[in-house]
């Protein structure tokens, strides 16, 4: 797989996402759901703690990349839906840092909702990856 990042402005790169990516001669897609804060018993986890319901949804979206045989360097594109966008960029950095560590900025759409699917929850990842 090729990708090429477009990013007409450099802004988005110090938040860790590219404007646009150009993927060619990928052989598979994975649609991932959206992931959030549950343990394997797909309960809610860390009530309140945005930091660790953070780590724990890059976690669990691992988990499904891995189940595919892809990484996080796979990832082109990542919405990410929050019930409280000032709270999370307070710690975006534990997103941004994993990304990075992947090597990858992937397209990205940041939208604030009112709730989620399970009270409590405060983050959800949905991602495409390609390989």
């Amino acid at each position: 797989m090729e990708r090429s990042k477009v990013n007409p402005w450099t802004w988005s790169e110090q938040l860790g996402y590219s404007q646009g990516e150009v993927v060619s001669g990928h052989t598979r897609t994975l649609y991932c759901s959206g992931q959030t804060a549950t343990g394997g018993d797909g309960k809610p986890r860390h009530a309140g703690d945005m930091a660790a319901q953070l780590a724990l949804t890059v976690d669990n979206l691992e988990a499904v990349l891995g189940a595919a045989g892809m990484t996080l360097a796979n990832l082109v594109r990542l919405n990410v839906y929050t019930t409280d966008v000032d709270r999370l960029f307070e710690h975006y950095g534990v997103l941004v840092s994993r990304l990075g560590a992947a090597g990858v900025a992937p397209a990205t759409t940041m939208l604030g909702v009112t709730r989620l699917a399970l009270p409590g929850l405060m983050v959800e990842l949905e991602g495409t990856a390609v390989a």
